[in-house]
């Protein structure tokens, strides 16, 4: 038992208290003495000191003596033994600390594995795995000198331009050579400063002082004025220069080194959570069976792989575990939730999913199918809205609901199951014959030659990948889920051409070596899901214009003309024309104290956001709130001889938004709603071209006949001169498409490379991977080939 371990002194007590105990011999520097002699030790050196608790030869009928043995060393050591055995001697301990180094941990417990709980969290992120900083790289355009304005943030301030001029004396600075070309060690200091002194001046009260003062650095003048602004758009603006990293301490595991020091299978937590799911079941199957677990630790094991199971049977076997939940999409998250159910095993319970094949590649499409039926087959109810064949066709029992759109919907049109269905010949039953589909193929006879090129590309999982995207094309970018597809879209193809188009972009665009070819854009767009407008006043007819058209008609007007209104008055966000006891907003808030605002019905206007003589002033006998109650088809026909207008709803029609109302509000859109709305309105803007618009998955919320409309307007933007690639599953955009960019072959560390790229005809002849395939079984489904009985010619 170590009593006394390289300390200074005498230790006389130490002795004492032991032969009181009972203990005959003890080694002193190693030597083994007896306690009943006197032990005189120098007292200003250290010593270490150990009590014999026994000395035996282990023998199996001996066990007893040696726990014996072990349980007094501990008590008397604290926690520690000291075994010496056949010349070794190893010192263990019961305490989470080394016992070497000394270096010690907390308790094990779980919150100590917890990114969310300061006991767990990396010290220097707070868990967070990033940290923010002024960097380099957001604040200098390389291209240009100093005296061009490289440091971006000194734009246009003449004072920081002074005292660079005053710098390039001292340091030999050139102020009109690019900035990167200048030496790294003049690099440096435009970025961190520099202590050496320089004549400086100011002026006050009309007097030019000169004074001794030195440059601070870019880097921390940006720091200075951040910490030390209270304006909210200063430092909006200096926002801009931050850059969000991976904390240098933890290197991104959000968790302190402690908790890391832990390993189980040979990994910590982070190296556990950071594998995809499926990777982590298979390493779960692997070890179940190790006899060396003991019964709580298997406990644990049976758990894990229940719980992966689920996620890997749901389709999302490619994400982490450590994945943000803000990242995921919808489709994800749902599919993610279905999974818990499936844990769950509850039964009697109706469980209802909106779209659950949102982001899911037709490979995984029966791995879902699959585990909605395992909930089924517990005895529960499941109702899936959705517009996928392959689980229409799987379904017990289907209900159409139409059968059109908006005021044209809302009836049941028939229900049965899908035999029943493929005799009918409603929209749904020709569709699931393989009669009807939304493939709108092109006219466009060949490729062009005009080719962007991403070199290099290795953000997330891609592996160093170069890509060919054919312009002026329908360019469809494909593969299993989590193959690399939104980090070539989003990370490196959006930000990477924004960095190349606009000088002062400045996100950082992912990992990739450079892209060549996009010198004939002009722009690059990324139409996404994203609501159209922040609050309840944003709705289409604003968004794409139509509403400024319909107010200058409005103040046109014979009665308005004699009221002295102009197009302000009709508008519900200015004073004037608008509900002043509401706003303009229709409705009034409530506040309920401890409860969330209600939202109730103005009682002056009763929702129609104007007041009474604005109301007053009609167009065939509809006041301006008629008209944003209207649908885009009733607006449409009531504005048919009125050009201007009438061409902007035409677009919102053959988006297939016909249905939506003028002035529905913003946020009771769906994502795919306020995709097509963004869309209609590029389609109405008239200019040469040359712009690069990213989608991803337009089809979603789609049934075929709007996947064709979609279509109609994805080609018409090609034929204006512009390039469109977007991310999909959907097998009619996928073979309505020019080209076909395939990633995979599976999802996570499993993908990142290209598969096959080609038009889809080449993709069903010679095509490998699963989108290929997908392709061959589509176009065998809905392109049968019919002969001639008598010549046996197609």
């Amino acid at each position: 038992a170590p009593v006394v371990r390289a300390k200074k002194g005498e230790f006389k007590n130490v002795f004492a208290a032991l032969r009181k105990k009972g203990f005959m011999r003890v080694r002193v520097d190693g030597e083994v003495l007896w306690l009943e002699e006197d032990i005189p030790l120098e007292k200003n050196k250290k010593h270490s000191i150990e009590a014999v608790v026994d000395r035996m030869s282990v023998q199996p009928d001996r066990k007893g003596r040696v726990a014996e043995a072990v349980q007094t060393a501990l008590q008397l050591g604290e926690g520690f033994v000291l075994v010496a055995a056949d010349g070794k001697e190893d010192m263990l301990t019961e305490r989470f600390v080394c016992p070497d180094c000394g270096i010690s941990l907390p308790d094990i417990q779980p919150a100590l594995f917890s990114f969310n709980n300061p006991l767990g969290a990396c010290p220097d992120c707070s868990g967070l795995g990033s940290h923010s900083h002024f960097s380099e790289e957001l604040s200098v355009n390389p291209d240009l000198s100093v005296r061009d304005g490289a440091l971006l943030p000194f734009r246009g301030k003449q004072y920081m331009m002074y005292r660079l001029e005053q710098l390039a004396k001292i340091i030999r600075l050139d102020l009109d050579v690019p900035y990167k070309y200048l030496p790294e060690e003049q690099k440096t200091t435009l970025m961190e400063g520099s202590d050496m002194r320089m004549p400086l001046q100011f002026e006050r009260s009309g007097e030019i002082s000169t004074y001794q003062g030195r440059y601070e650095g870019l880097l921390h003048w940006l720091q200075r004025y951040y910490e030390s602004t209270e304006s909210e758009a200063v430092s909006e603006e200096l926002e801009r220069y931050r850059i969000e990293d991976e904390c240098r301490t933890c290197h991104g595991a959000r968790l302190r080194k402690e908790a890391l020091s832990v390993r189980f299978w040979d990994k910590n937590i982070d190296e556990l959570t950071s594998m995809p799911v499926s990777d982590f079941y298979e390493l779960v199957q692997k070890h179940k069976d190790d006899p060396l677990q003991n019964e709580v630790v298997s406990q644990v094991v049976v758990e894990l792989e229940k719980r992966l199971s689920f996620l890997v049977e749901v389709g999302v076997g490619y994400l982490t575990l450590k994945r943000r939940a803000d990242t995921l999409s919808g489709g994800e998250s749902q599919r993610i939730r279905l999974a818990t159910q499936l844990g769950s095993k509850l039964s009697g319970v109706m469980y209802v999913l909106d779209e659950p094949t949102i982001g899911l590649h037709s490979r995984d499409t029966g791995k879902l199918v699959g585990a909605l039926k395992s909930v089924r087959d517990l005895d529960n109810t499941v109702i899936v809205v959705e517009h996928d064949r392959d689980t229409m066709l799987a379904a017990d029992y289907l209900v159409e609901i139409g059968p059109g759109a908006g005021s044209g919907g809302g009836q049941l049109v028939q229900c049965g199951d899908a035999e029943t269905f493929r005799t009918t010949n409603s929209l749904t039953g020709p569709y699931l014959r393989g009669d009807a589909c939304g493939m709108v193929r092109s006219t466009r006879l060949a490729l062009p030659k005009d080719r962007l090129r991403v070199l290099g590309a290795a953000e997330h999982n891609l592996k160093n990948i170069e890509v060919d995207i054919p312009l002026h094309s329908l360019v469809c970018l494909t593969g299993v889920s989590g193959s690399g597809k939104s980090s070539l879209m989003h990370d490196v193809l959006y930000r990477g051409l924004r960095r190349k188009i606009e000088p002062d972009y400045r996100d950082r665009p992912g990992k990739h070596d450079d892209i060549v070819g996009w010198e004939g854009l002009k722009n690059v767009s990324m139409v996404d899901q994203s609501p159209i407008g922040r609050t309840p006043r944003s709705n289409p007819a604003t968004y794409t214009g139509v509403f400024s058209a319909i107010r200058d008609l409005y103040a046109q007007l014979p009665e308005a003309r004699l009221r002295g209104y102009t197009s302000g008055r009709f508008s519900f966000n200015v004073k004037g024309g608008r509900c002043e006891a509401c706003g303009g907003a229709g409705e009034r808030r409530v506040s309920m104290l401890f409860m969330p605002d209600v939202y109730v019905e103005c009682d002056v206007c009763h929702g129609t956001r104007y007041n009474r003589e604005t109301l007053e002033v009609k167009f065939k006998g509809h006041s301006i709130a008629d008209v944003l109650n209207l649908s885009v088809d009733e607006a449409a026909e009531l504005f048919q001889d009125l050009p201007r207008i009438a061409q902007k709803l035409r677009f919102l029609q053959r988006a297939g938004l016909g249905y939506i109302h003028l002035g529905q509000s913003a946020l009771t859109l769906s994502g795919g709603e306020a995709q097509r709305v963004k869309l209609a309105k590029e389609l109405s803007k008239r200019f040469g071209g040359s712009t690069l618009y990213l989608l991803d998955e337009p089809s979603t919320g789609l049934f075929y006949p709007d996947v064709a409309r979609l279509l109609h307007i994805l080609h018409d933007l090609v034929d204006q001169g512009n390039s469109v690639l977007l991310i999909e599953h959907n097998m009619d955009i996928i073979c309505s498409s020019d080209y076909v960019i395939d990633l995979g072959p599976e999802g996570g560390s499993g993908g990142g490379t290209i598969v096959a790229a080609g038009t889809p005809a080449q993709l069903a002849k010679k095509g490998k991977g699963y989108t290929a395939q997908a392709i061959r079984d589509y176009l065998k489904e809905f392109h049968k080939e019919k002969t001639n009985g008598k010549t046996g010619k197609k």
